[in-house]
């Protein structure tokens, strides 16, 4: 048997064994790239090398610069080789990366779903209106409530808004009795006015002499008519 045909033999025996996980996998695909990212760091310094070789030897050693650059060439063949095992490796690991985002997003549905459908299980839409137009009707009650609250009690207080301002005006009246009633007024003095002077005519054509101003008490007018004056005005 070929040792092709031996790997797919083994690679068929396998499949009895139970799946990896998808983080086992992940896991493993990632060590992969590890390993192939070193090998690539390792081609890349043997050909770096290599080329340093050749350059030293030039014309002076041209066998060995020759075998040197044969050990490029195959190492630049082995490292393209794990590019492309590099880049396949990166495209497994995203890829099921996208599956195992996608699965665990279902999963998560699923468990949405169920649990939504357990919520609703006892759930009557029948029930559901019968309470909503019940709440509708304890919120009218409420607010009828608070209206027939926030309006203004009359507490018996029904007056005659006539008699209120008639004893209003009672009341002023006697306020303005009180005032006057304590308004000093001034007294009568005891002793006679003087007499006027007799106006003599005088000569034709000269205008009659003005009448003397009457005599004040020292110290300005009577403290009596002051306060008269004042009042009246």
């Amino acid at each position: 048997m070929s040792k092709l045909g031996k790997l797919f033999k083994l690679g068929g025996s396998s499949r009895g064994r139970a799946a990896p996980s998808p983080q086992e996998a992940l896991a493993r695909l990632r060590e992969t790239e590890e390993m192939l990212g070193k090998k690539q760091e390792y081609l890349e310094a043997r050909i770096r090398r290599e080329l340093s070789l050749a350059r030293t030897h030039g014309a002076r050693n041209k066998p060995a610069a020759l075998q040197a650059l044969k050990r490029k060439k195959r190492l630049e063949k082995q490292l393209s080789q794990i590019d492309g095992t590099l880049s396949t490796v990166e495209f497994q690991r995203e890829a099921l990366e996208n599956a195992h985002t996608n699965t665990e997003v279902l999963r998560s549905m699923g468990l949405a779903a169920r649990a939504m459908q357990a919520a609703h299980a006892d759930t009557d839409l029948n029930k559901i209106d019968d309470l909503m137009q019940e709440i509708t009707e304890q919120q009218d009650v409420a607010q009828e409530i608070s209206e027939a609250i926030s309006q203004r009690a009359g507490l018996g207080e029904d007056f005659d808004e006539d008699e209120l301002l008639a004893e209003l005006e009672e009341l002023e009246q006697e306020e303005l009795n009180k005032k006057m009633t304590n308004i000093r007024l001034p007294s009568v003095p005891s002793s006679s006015l003087p007499a006027q002077p007799v106006r003599t005519p005088g000569p034709a054509g000269t205008a009659p002499r003005p009448r003397a101003a009457p005599s004040r008490r020292a110290g300005g007018e009577d403290p009596d008519l002051q306060h008269l004056a004042a009042w009246a005005s």
